[in-house]
């Protein structure tokens, strides 16, 4: 390479001699395949800025290879490189071309460059057969340049809707031919491409909403494919008519409804860009701003128009929407069912009241459906052969509860017959029939009929009232109540006979003694209407509950008076039982005799004594004579000198009439007392014994002195014994006394051996020891000593 460089220009100037004077077609050898000038150049591509290789031919190593370029428009042929198999040369101003090398008899390009665009002649140099020939190749290099990326420009990028936009898709390089590819991407949806859309330039006209979102182009050639940035397209427009929706939701004739106390969302959508603003509106009162209005618990106050107005600030437009809510609630309570008795039938009644709107009312029965309607509803039954217990229900349905609500109503018979009674009005002025059949459903039909079975007024429901103004000439008149029942044939009745009172009385004669209960007695005997029962006093004054000393004491048709504490002057007399009913009166006398009792026997006092230092008086007394007895009265009273004497007080009283004497207590020893004592038959009093005062006991001499003579003895015994146990605990004080102690102690103990029946042997030598010398025993030694005193208490 380097003697190349040296001798480049001989080198080059030899090898382009060479081929000069061996033109082409010079050589009738076989192998050469190389096309001849004039023939069509073959074509290659290249991708600028790839590389590309150009291959001069096939088969063995040539001797020598020169490499020429005409660009495209030129007939100038440049030499491009040349070499001999041992050494090659690239021209310099190659680099027009790219990076150029050589390798073996191929030309490689790098890096390719747009100049590169052109026609390569490549003629190689070959020794066959010791001839020389030459061979050249005709290529024709076509430079591709891939596409840059793409972008898209819009005319108007927020154009308003209904006006023409224009979209292009712009590229700065690329070999063409070009392929265009449009693609729309909306907000909410996927991207999509648009078919049938193959040019640089998208025209929208008109453009609308649905053209809003991101526009991309995608650019092809030959060598490469490019997709642009999205360019968004917004498009103005709105707001649309608003779309008011409720939730729950709750279709009406009028609109939308709502349960009360139910939370209701209003929500209000208008399509607009920009998205508008909402304001709500209640019976052209502002309520919100916004679009969703809520309502947190619905009311019957939140019935109303609502007006929704949506608002686009970029155009300053306006739409609105009106609706109407009202607000549901249902009838308070739930059905209730009822049912009357016709003729030959019965008519069921359902009632739901109240409520909006009013709920829907439905029969069903044992036999399949009855009718429906709001509110009230009313069937028509034929009750001919339904059984007994029958069941109808009434099924009541309103928007507003989730569940039907029911009542029902079951047919029964009423049990048994009718009943009859009368009563009669405060003064007796009119007189009730009163007839009642209870039990059954539907309520029995009643009617009053007289006695020759004429209706007395319509026929009503159980029960069955009829008046009548009272008259004496009532009495003895029948009355029939006539039943009927639906479930029942035949029907049923009472009767009933209007009856003056009659009276019978217990006793006619009672007698009691004064003090004791006295019972009088009657009893109404008949009377229609019931009689009215009382007592009449001695003195004809009536006689009631709250009268002193009187007891009502009503059972039944029976009406008794207690008479208390039976009192001559207060309770005798005639006493009349009278019954009283609209139709007449009625009366009984009864004669209460009150009998006193025998007066009680005479008392006289026999013994009146103090005791206990005049705080006490022992009284005695003595009966005279017959009497019924049943206690005794003590009376006191105090009598001061110089004074009159006091009122007499009760010192006891409800003595036993057994008792003849009585201690009497509580006395004060100055005040002096009188006394007398009266018998007692029960409430009436004996005369009073004669008046005594208390006298003082009398003295006796023998018991005083005797109990002097015993209390001295006592004394000087007490005294000597006390001396004695001195004397014996201190025999140094008193040796005299000491010593005549101890020998009698001595003398007592021997008799104490004497008498045992055998004395041990220590006692005896304690004994002897003792006596032998009783100076020298121990004066601190203990002497115990026991005093015993009889006392005989004298008599008082």
């Amino acid at each position: 390479m380097v003697g190349l460089r040296a001798h480049h220009r001989p080198f080059r100037c030899q090898l382009l001699l060479l081929f000069c004077l061996l033109p082409p077609g010079a050589s009738d050898q076989a192998h050469t395949t190389s096309n001849t000038p004039g023939e069509k150049a073959l074509s290659t591509q290249g991708v600028r800025g790839s590389s590309v290789e150009l291959d001069c031919r096939p088969g063995p190593a040539p001797v020598a290879v020169l490499w020429s370029f005409t660009p495209l428009g030129s007939l100038v042929l440049q030499p491009v490189a040349v070499t001999n198999g041992a050494s090659s040369r690239v021209e310099s101003w190659a680099k027009a071309l790219g990076v150029v090398s050589l390798r073996n008899s191929s030309l490689v390009i790098e890096e390719l460059q747009e100049g590169a665009r052109g026609h390569f002649l490549c003629q190689t140099l070959l020794v066959s057969g010791g001839q020389i020939h030459t061979t050249y190749l005709y290529l024709t290099l076509a430079v591709l340049v891939p596409v840059s990326k793409p972008r898209v420009h819009l005319s108007d990028p927020s154009p308003i809707e209904g006006v023409s936009v224009v979209a292009t898709c712009a590229v700065r390089e690329g070999t063409e031919p070009l392929t265009f590819s449009w693609h729309h991407h909306t907000p909410q949806g996927p991207e999509e491409v648009l078919v049938g859309l193959s040019e640089p330039r998208l025209q929208l006209d008109p453009v609308n909403r649905t053209h809003l979102g991101w526009y991309r182009c995608s650019v092809s050639n030959a060598v490469n494919q490019l997709s642009s940035d999205g360019a968004f397209l917004d498009v103005i427009y709105g707001p649309d008519k608003p779309v008011i929706t409720v939730e729950p939701l709750g279709f009406a004739e009028d609109g939308f409804w709502a349960s009360e106390r139910e939370e209701v969302t209003l929500s209000c959508l208008a399509a607009s860009n920009p998205p508008s603003h909402y304001v709500w509106f209640r019976d052209d009162a502002q309520v919100h701003t916004g679009p969703t209005y809520l309502i947190a618990s619905a009311s019957r106050t939140h019935t109303g128009l609502y007006t929704c107005l949506a608002h686009n600030s970029h155009l300053d437009t306006h739409t609105q929407t009106t609706v109407q809510l009202t607000i549901y609630y249902p009838p308070k309570g739930q059905p209730s069912c009822a049912v009357l008795p016709t003729l030959g039938a019965v008519a069921l009644l359902c009632s739901w009241p109240g409520g909006f709107p009013k709920a829907q009312l439905h029969w069903e029965g044992p036999q399949g459906n009855g009718p429906t309607a709001s509110s009230n509803v009313t069937w028509s039954y034929t009750a001919t052969g339904l059984p007994n217990g029958s069941i109808f229900t009434c099924t009541g349905q309103h928007p507003t509860l989730a569940t039907p609500v029911l009542c029902t109503v079951t047919l029964w018979e009423p049990p048994g017959s009718p009943t009859c009674w009368t009563t009669a009005t405060v003064g007796d002025q009119f007189i009730m029939l009163s007839c009642e059949w209870p039990g059954g459903e539907p309520p029995a039909m009643l009617s009053w009929l007289d006695g020759h079975q004429q209706s007395l007024g319509d026929p009503s429901s159980s029960p069955a009232v009829y008046v009548l103004q009272a008259q004496s000439d009532l009495a003895g008149r029948e009355f029939t109540c006539q039943g009927s029942h639906p479930l029942k044939a035949p029907g049923s009745h009472c009767q009933l006979r209007l009856e003056a009172p009659q009276l019978a009385v217990a006793k006619p004669r009672v007698s009691v003694l004064e003090g004791e209960e006295a019972w009088l007695g009657c009893a109404l005997q008949q009377g229609t209407p019931p009689a009215q029962l009382l007592w009449l006093g001695p003195q004809q004054q009536p006689l009631e509950q709250s009268t002193y000393g009187f007891m009502l004491h009503p059972e039944g048709t029976h009406l008794r008076l207690q008479v208390r504490d039976a009192d001559p002057a207060h309770h005798r007399g005639t006493y009349q039982c009278v019954a009283r009913n609209a139709l007449g009166n009625s009366s009984q006398s009864v004669l209460l005799e009150v009998l006193r009792y025998p007066a009680p026997p005479n008392v006289t006092i026999s013994h009146l004594t103090y005791r206990r230092q005049r705080r006490e008086v022992q009284l005695q007394w003595a009966v005279h004579g017959p009497g019924n007895l049943t206690g005794f009265l003590v009376q006191q009273r105090a009598s001061v000198p110089s004074s009159e004497a006091g009122a007499w007080e009760v010192a006891a009283r409800d003595i036993e009439p057994e008792s003849r004497d009585r201690r009497l207590g509580g006395l004060d020893p100055g005040v002096l007392y009188a006394f007398r004592i009266l018998a007692m038959n029960h409430h009436t009093a004996g005369h009073p014994s004669e008046v005594k005062t208390p006298v003082d006991p009398a003295f006796s001499v023998y018991p005083a002195v005797m109990g002097a003579a015993g209390t001295g003895m006592v004394v000087a015994l007490v005294a000597s014994l006390l001396v004695f146990q001195y004397a014996a605990r201190h025999p140094h004080t008193l040796p005299c006394l000491s010593r005549l102690l101890v020998p009698m102690e001595h003398r007592q103990q021997q008799r104490v051996s004497r008498e045992g029946t055998e004395a041990p042997a220590g006692t005896e030598a304690a004994a002897a020891t003792s006596g032998s010398d009783p100076v020298q025993e121990s004066t601190d030694a203990p002497v115990n000593v026991t005093i015993t005193v009889t006392a005989t208490p004298g008599v008082q």
